[in-house]
């Protein structure tokens, strides 16, 4: 048995419960230089090129032909022998027997032998590693271009693969890329027609992902964030790694014993169909929710489970889509899918090609014939869909005006490309394009024609009134939150004929439950009696704006109470009125101009509200880049916006770091798209603002009296400097406040001085903001939730109900969802 003692390994392990592996031969090459190279192409490329041709002469068998390609890749290295792995996914290229020449460089490639793994190990290990590592098997189980696998066992007793980069072949990809380079160098300076292509960039944006695949450090990585982002996923498995261990030639990880390698899926007793179905989602998934995917997803890189499971494996060569590329992806799919040829190539030029400064031909022309592409493979051609055909016909188009690829839509053809290959062969009859477009039917904003003939028979024909309405262009009224909802379409909208309780009644006689309380103002109901009773005798007396009325001193009261100390009110029209309130007021006081918010969070709809709020992201998560998410929102608020992650301590430091230019951090606490909070965070949070003279607002729009009486803030026991408040405090009626410490609320109190208030004071005025009818509502329904402490816990019991139901429904259908509706506070994870 090895064992590793002071970092010294003394013998082998037995190893009779594994599966018997054939003898690999011993891995040697001389060191690599780009010269050898370029001379040891011009040698055997013309060899095997002459013998392959004769011999399919002879014979006219392709399986002797991929032998002998297969043959001369192997010889040529680890750069070479990627591209044999991809042959050997493309199962419409070549027969059976011929596709099994390339599928044995997926695992069988040549390893290095005992004595030479030992001495490799010995050398590259961490000390740590060598130090608890107490047995190792020095046969690999698995043997790729780059690594090769074996089976340890940590002085814990914990299982653990051991992968070890193979001797010589760092030295041989840096010689075979800078081989490449001066190859295509030179063919674009001899010949004229090749330099529109501009290779010699195209590669060398492309070098980087192959040399770095050899980095384990950076494999580690890598293996750990898809870790994460597969980490609640049904059927994903990933091997978790252990960093500590790793070192620039050795990934250690989680050891999968028990699964049927990807080479081997024949044996897997799940269902072929859907088998394949899922490999297909993980690559759409990783590509258009991550951005970060497998650019190798052949079958030595994955493991399958008799229950379905999928394992993922070896991530050394990972492509990214930055969140303007996974916009881009879904933004020209879309396009293609519903047939608008000429945004389809709007896009597609704007995204993922690059012209050349001397690039030449029309872009007319260009245009027409990247429309018919465009038109032939997604819609004429999608039952026989092909990645590699299309990839084929719009490189030709553009390569005949001089233009290319860029390099991550080249990486993301390639993973797609290879992830095609593996699940055609494991369901040969599967339909690429049908299960593409299952997948962004399920998570797109647009309907499927299926389920849209389903929803029109079983929804619109209840609802003709209604329908009629909203398919009316000629009618006056545009209403962006129901019958034409921005980027969310609203095919079957709600025109309300009635409403009481939790019950609403549509014109055409309809009745629902209104789970979402009008998105939360009607937290009692619709016309709840208090409530009906104060806005009546309101309206009776006067319905008083711009002028004093007692309505709205006893709701300011009502609200001051509610959050304790020393705090002062100022009322506006609504929750986005009081996040611009609170933001002015923030910057009168401080002297100072930007604002920073946490990316994901709605603020409402104004300009600096709507910053990288619900649909659109951009730049590194560490380092987001404001972006606007609205057309004509201005330029510069938008970029006077510091993008934040929530829960995340890096996001503290970069407050500290703007903390001379930034007036405000306004968040939700408990943020909407999540429905819970980190405490944790908010405390470290408050501190921050405080260190660095930044105004605290917390948007509690939405939660402010619904999670508690108060708000978010009084569960978490974090009091911010300023509170903007909406929806509730209106009972029903467009209502919003902004409540604050006096220190920071005295900005907004007149110094009876004109100019002195001209010099130092927020003006925060409307001529309906604490109407007497919107505040008398306000006060009956906040009163009420005063009066009668035990709704919330109603409330909260009805609401655990609900979510615990949904729960149990989707486990016992087996479908993979978590349902979120509690607010005990947790700490969030953030990376």
């Amino acid at each position: 048995m090895t064992t590793v003692s002071e970092g010294t390994i003394t013998a082998d392990l037995q190893t009779a419960d594994l599966p018997a592996k054939k003898p690999l031969k011993e891995y040697r090459k001389k060191a690599s230089s780009p010269t050898r190279e370029v001379s040891r192409l011009a040698a055997w490329l013309p060899y095997y090129s002459t013998r392959g041709y004769r011999q399919f002469r002879r014979t006219g068998d392709k399986a002797v032909v991929a032998s002998n390609l297969r043959e001369f890749l192997v010889r040529m290295g680890p750069m070479y022998t990627k591209a044999g792995q991809i042959l050997g996914t493309q199962t419409g290229l070549f027969d059976s027997d011929a596709i099994s020449e390339f599928r044995a460089l997926f695992a069988d490639m040549p390893a290095m032998s005992a004595e030479q793994t030992r001495t490799v190990l010995r050398a590259k290990a961490t000390p740590e590693l060598n130090r608890r590592l107490v047995e190792f098997d020095p046969t690999a189980l698995a043997a790729g271009t780059v690594a090769q696998v074996h089976r340890g066992r940590l002085d814990t007793g914990e299982i653990v693969a051991v992968k070890i980069v193979k001797s010589g072949v760092r030295e041989s990809l840096t010689a075979s890329t800078s081989a490449t380079s001066a190859l295509l160098a030179a063919v674009q300076k001899l010949v004229p027609p090749a330099r529109s292509y501009d290779a010699v960039s195209h590669f060398a944006e492309l070098r980087p992902f192959l040399v770095d695949q050899c980095d384990m450090r950076v494999e580690a990585q890598r293996q750990g964030r898809v870790r994460e982002n597969f980490r609640a996923h049904p059927f994903v498995v990933v091997p978790e790694v252990y960093p500590e261990l790793c070192s620039e030639d050795v990934l250690v990880m989680e050891f999968i014993g028990d699964a049927i390698p990807g080479t081997e899926f024949e044996k897997c007793t799940y269902p072929r169909a859907e088998l394949a179905r899922r490999m297909q989602d993980i690559i759409y998934t990783m590509a258009f929710f991550h951005g970060e995917f497998h650019v190798d997803p052949h079958p030595g890189n994955s493991m399958v489970y008799n229950d379905g499971r999928i394992v993922l494996l070896d991530f050394g060569l990972v492509g990214t889509l930055s969140e303007d590329g996974k916009w881009n992806l879904a933004a020209f799919y879309y396009a293609c899918i519903h047939g608008k040829w000429d945004k389809a190539v709007e896009r597609f030029i704007e995204a993922f090609t690059v012209k050349p400064e001397d690039a030449a031909g029309s872009i007319d022309d260009l245009r027409a014939q990247l429309a018919a592409v465009l038109k032939y493979h997604f819609e004429d051609k999608t039952e026989s869909w092909s990645t590699m055909g299309f990839f084929d016909d719009a490189t030709k188009v553009l390569r005949a005006v001089g233009w290319r690829l860029t390099t991550e839509f080249t990486l993301l053809g390639l993973a797609f490309l290879t992830g095609e290959g593996f699940v055609s062969a494991v369901d040969p009859d599967i339909d690429v394009w049908a299960n593409a477009r299952k997948f962004t039917d399920r998570f797109s904003p647009f309907m499927s024609d299926d389920l849209k003939a389903l929803f029109d028979n079983e929804i619109a024909g209840h609802m003709p009134e209604a329908m009629a309405i909203k398919n009316d262009h000629d009618r006056a009224l545009i209403a962006q939150i129901h019958m034409d909802r921005y980027m969310l379409p609203s095919e079957y909208p709600l025109i309300v004929e009635s409403a009481e309780g939790s019950r609403i009644t549509d014109i055409d006689g309809n009745s629902y439950i209104d789970l979402s309380s009008g998105f939360g103002p009607h937290i009692l109901g619709y016309r709840p009696k208090p409530v009906v009773e104060a806005i009546e005798e309101a309206v009776r007396k006067g319905a008083v704006n711009a002028i004093g009325n007692r309505a709205e001193l006893e709701l300011a009261t009502i609200i001051a109470d509610a959050f304790g100390g020393d705090g002062k009110v100022v009322f506006t029209n609504s929750g986005t009125e009081a996040v611009l309130t609170a933001s002015r007021i923030a910057r009168a006081f401080t002297g100072k101009d930007m604002i920073g918010k946490f990316e994901g969070h709605y603020h409402g709809w104004s300009d600096q509200g709507m910053v990288s709020s619900w649909f659109r992201y951009r730049g590194d998560a560490k380092e987001p880049i404001p972006v606007s998410n609205s057309a004509g929102a201005q330029r510069q608020v938008v970029e006077n916006t510091l993008v934040l992650q929530y829960g995340a301590d890096y996001s503290l430091d970069r407050i500290r770091k703007y903390a001379s230019s930034l007036a405000a951090i306004v968040i939700e606490p408990m943020p909407s798209m999540n429905l819970d909070f980190d405490p944790d965070f908010l405390r470290k949070l408050r501190q921050v603002c405080d260190e660095c003279d930044v105004v605290l607002i917390f948007d509690e729009v939405v939660s402010g009296f619904r999670a508690a009486f108060g708000g978010v803030q009084t569960l978490a026991e974090v009091v911010p400097d300023l509170t903007c408040l909406g929806k509730i405090v209106g009972g029903g009626l467009p209502g919003g406040a902004v409540h604050g410490s006096e220190r920071v609320m005295q900005t907004a109190r007149t110094t009876d001085d004109p100019f002195e208030d001209y010099a130092t004071r927020a003006f925060c005025g409307g001529t309906t903001s604490g109407n007497s009818v919107s505040t008398a509502a306000g006060a009956a329904v906040l009163s009420h939730l005063r009066d009668n402490p035990e709704i919330y816990r109603e409330l909260e019991a009805k609401t655990d109900y609900l979510r615990e139901s949904l729960q149990r429904i989707a486990d016992e259908e087996a479908v993979a969802w978590h349902v979120n509706g509690q607010h005990k506070g947790v700490t969030l994870r953030v990376e």
